[in-house]
């Protein structure tokens, strides 16, 4: 498995989204732009971040705070609810990795992402699947506990 050079997907993205703003500083990509998940969709202001040591990282800028679902206190499917970090894959090598371009992967799974969190606001349920590590195993839990 080869990874793809930052030059590689940095043309890969302004290729594809010519309309963000695209830092490549040799190391890491910083890319700033909007994407819109559907036609009936509002834009997103989203920021990706990558590098060979952290990886990639997803946020949603604006808005910010993005609006809950009735009777919810915090997103769902994020690793972090305050910086709007998105949870797009299991970071487990599997799904993505440095050989994959993130035109490719990442950023459909973005939009896939706010496809989901769409439906969620409207239903209240999380419909976009996925693991999530930690909050299963509490589930488990509490659902022991009340046995």
């Amino acid at each position: 498995m080869n990874r793809l050079s930052m030059l590689c997907q940095a043309g890969a993205i302004k290729s594809y989204f010519p309309n963000g703003v695209l830092c490549n500083s040799g190391n890491k990509l910083v890319w700033t732009g909007y994407i819109t998940p559907s036609p009936n969709s509002s834009a997103y202001t989203i920021k990706v971040t990558y590098s060979y040591k952290d990886g990639v990282k997803v946020y949603v800028v604006t808005p910010k705070p993005l609006p809950l679902a009735i009777g919810k206190d915090r997103l769902p499917h994020v690793y972090s609810h305050e910086e709007q970090r998105l949870c797009l894959y299991y970071p487990d090598g599997k799904e993505w990795h440095s050989s994959k371009y993130l035109v490719h992967t990442i950023f459909p799974w973005v939009s896939e992402w706010l496809f989901y969190y769409e439906l969620w606001i409207v239903t209240g349920e999380w419909l976009g699947g996925g693991k999530h590590p930690g909050v299963e195993e509490k589930i488990m839990e509490e659902q022991n506990e009340a046995k």
